[in-house]
């Protein structure tokens, strides 16, 4: 394979925020082009978006339905390679499921499933047609969180105690879902999110962080969601204690009132030699904390970080890459993972260093385990897939 990989897309239509963010993710390392989509439910506007973006009229579909089956029967130098589904969450299962059992990748928007029981069976077709999944947890793909993995798994900071993990929000302080506002609709209404609002959409990207980053799983949690905005009928805020595989404790929070926050997701890891810390609004930035000495400060672009670093980065230290680089970089890596497999080469690594199924299996754990201990009287409880 030696053109671009042809994508189309599910959702993402006008007044869409996400679909346009993954459009340009997809597009920025030339490895991708944009060929087909169903933009929207509705035929008309998903019709208009296609235009918006110059496709042909007859890749411009009405349904998800339509748009597989036909693209299925277009030549293989013509087809789609993969889709991108970008719809709420009820809206996630059916599409992937139909879009592998027809020959095509995917790429899904988090959290992965309205359930964990689809969850479960969207696995098993992972796993018997044998299709690459990206599940588009995207704050694993920034180059400094990608760092602190290395030297995690390096032992360099030792045995790790202690993890620390805020996602602070404030856009839902107040009913805006009363205001008919799309993204605030959707995303508190329990038959398109599911069972959990804040830990659903944002609380669901701490949980995989940490489990990323520290390469440990949580084995017991306890869990506390309020819902503070009168009418609402989702938590708009939770705080979680964690217990780790090696014995570690950590705090997960995550609140989507927090008026005048935006989308700054914290991470603090301690080890028994030292510590690290990282934030979204200084993603570039790594810091090191120790016992015995003064405190580093590790650079994105800079000669002295790993390799995996360097592929994930594309500008030298002091240029500014950010969410939409670190969007970029899950995309170039599953593009890479499907080019050398179209290929029959080796895939390296680095290529296969983006979210997957199981992700996707443990995010709808939390959020079904989180739910079950905020109702629950007992003080922990096991996690349970």
């Amino acid at each position: 394979m030696q053109t671009k990989l042809r994508m189309g897309m599910i959702g993402g239509g006008i007044g869409a925020f996400i679909g346009a963010v993954h459009r340009l993710a997809a597009l920025m390392d030339g490895q991708i082009e944009l060929v087909c989509g169903a933009f929207s439910s509705n035929a008309q506007k998903s019709k208009q978006s296609g235009e918006e973006l110059f496709l042909l009229p007859n890749r411009i579909y009405a349904t998800y339905e339509e748009m597989i089956e036909k693209e299925k029967a277009l030549p293989e130098n013509v087809r789609m390679n993969f889709v991108s589904i970008v719809t709420p969450n009820h809206v996630h299962f059916h599409p992937a499921k139909m879009a592998m059992e027809n020959g095509f990748d995917v790429v899904l928007d988090k959290p992965m499933t309205l359930n964990l029981n689809e969850a479960k069976e969207l696995k098993s077709v992972v796993e018997k047609t044998g299709r690459t999944f990206c599940l588009t947890h995207t704050y694993t793909g920034y180059p400094m969180i990608k760092e602190a993995k290395q030297l995690i798994a390096k032992g360099v900071l030792g045995k790790i105690r202690k993890i620390y993990i805020e996602y602070p929000q404030g856009w839902l302080s107040t009913f805006l879902e009363g205001e008919n506002n799309k993204q605030a609709t959707w995303r508190t209404d329990p038959k398109r999110s599911g069972i959990a609002g804040c830990m659903g959409d944002i609380g669901t990207h701490a949980f995989n962080l940490v489990e990323y980053v520290s390469g440990l799983q949580v084995v017991k949690i306890c869990a506390n969601l309020n819902t503070y905005v009168e009418g609402r009928l989702l938590d708009d805020d939770g705080d979680v204690l964690l217990k780790f595989n090696n014995g570690a404790s950590g705090v997960l929070s995550a609140t989507q009132i927090a008026a005048g926050e935006e989308n700054n997701i914290k991470l603090k890891i301690y080890g028994e030699k030292g510590g690290l810390e990282w934030q979204q609004c200084d993603n570039n930035t790594l810091q090191l904390k120790w016992l015995d000495k003064p405190k580093e400060i590790l650079r994105a672009g800079t000669g002295y970080v790993s390799n995996i670093v360097a592929h994930n980065t594309r500008v030298p230290a002091g240029h500014p890459e950010g969410y939409l680089e670190a969007f970029a970089n899950l995309y170039k890596n599953f593009a890479l993972t499907i080019r050398a497999k179209a290929n029959n080469e080796i895939v390296k690594n680095e290529w296969l260093d983006f979210p997957g199924i199981e992700d996707g299996i443990r995010g709808m754990a939390f959020i079904e385990n989180v739910v079950a201990s905020s109702k629950s009287n007992e003080k922990w409880i096991e996690f349970r897939i």
